[in-house]
């Protein structure tokens, strides 16, 4: 079969798309022919051996896959051939297929599409379990969104709205703030100046919930816009800069700065983790959430399109196709 190959810890060009061996279905493992699968930052930044994790050489990156079972493994007992699935991969995903244990798949319904799947999976799942675990947004309380156009950015807008609370959404051009609207944000700002505008728009009360993917300048600046008992949640440093705190604001502020790191949250608390995508599917079904897909392309492009994500270039969800 083809997949993405990463034969060693490189820049994205060297990724190679090859012939790769075919999974089986071992144990509880499900074999999935992929429809969809998911680009995120993070495999940016795992095929560059930049990641938390790193994962042996050479290896397929990719982290979420929707599409249909083709073999089930002799301890499988939930699942059947031709059921339609989403799973999470942690590595593997850029390819025809891949094998997956059971207890981190969930079966489709009819109406949600293998892409809309496959967003659901990690941007979703990442800015849900942070604002309901980590951050514990409340009904009325004010969120701040930065990189809000992105696929993690759009989610927890839909997300915030969700759960009941004002969103402010932070985005670098019009046609981004014009996407961060539509996905439901109350009110859309650049970053310019943006301590003075959040000062204003919360009525110097400051924010209650930040939601940072961005990291950089940004964060400072929105660490000295928290408004009391507020959570500042690290999500990620797309703009390539990890910033450095100073922890006396939090002192004189009286907020708390909140890691979340979704991969090992699906690991150490995996029925929270089933909880929260059960949550987000019903969200999905009411029309409550409902992924930004800017565009779904072929696996081969798969180098290109990491590119893209890394370089904050992308607006929404991207989706590559065997």
């Amino acid at each position: 079969m083809k997949a993405i190959i990463a034969r060693a810890f490189a820049p994205l060009d060297q990724l190679e798309y090859g012939d790769w061996p075919e999974p089986e279905a071992k144990g509880d493992a499900v074999v999935i022919e992929a429809e969809a699968i998911g680009v995120n930052y993070p495999d940016g930044l795992l095929v560059q051996g930049l990641y938390q994790m790193k994962p042996p050489t050479p290896f397929v990156p990719g982290m979420e896959v929707a599409g249909r079972v083709v073999a089930i493994g002799p301890k499988v007992t939930g699942l059947k051939v031709g059921d339609r699935v989403a799973a999470l991969t942690v590595v593997s995903g850029y390819a025809e297929k891949v094998a997956v244990s059971e207890t981190m798949t969930m079966k489709l319904p009819d109406a949600m599409s293998t892409a809309d799947a496959c967003a659901l999976v990690c941007g979703y799942g990442t800015s849900h379990h942070a604002l309901k675990q980590r951050g514990q947004l409340r009904p009325g309380e004010t969120l701040c969104v930065l990189g809000a156009a992105g696929a993690t950015g759009t989610a927890a807008v839909q997300i915030g709205k969700a759960l009941g609370a004002k969103v402010i959404a932070v985005a670098s051009s019009p046609e981004k703030q014009r996407i961060a609207l539509e996905a439901g944000a109350d009110i859309a700002i650049g970053y310019d100046n943006l301590k003075e505008a959040l000062k204003e728009i919360t009525g110097g009360k400051g924010v209650d919930v930040g939601f940072d993917p961005v990291g950089g300048d940004a964060f400072e600046v929105l660490a000295r816009a928290m408004g009391w008992n507020g959570r500042l949640l690290v999500i990620g440093f797309a703009s390539g800069a990890i910033p450095k705190l100073a922890v006396n604001l939090t002192l004189v502020k009286g907020f708390s700065v909140v890691g979340v790191y979704w991969g090992d949250f699906t690991v150490k608390e995996p029925q929270a983790y089933a909880e929260n995508m059960r949550e987000l599917v019903a969200w999905y079904l009411a029309g409550k959430v409902k992924p930004v897909i800017e565009g779904i392309y072929p696996l081969a492009d798969a180098a290109n399109i990491l590119k893209r994500v890394l370089g904050r270039g992308a607006s929404g969800k991207l989706i590559l196709k065997p």
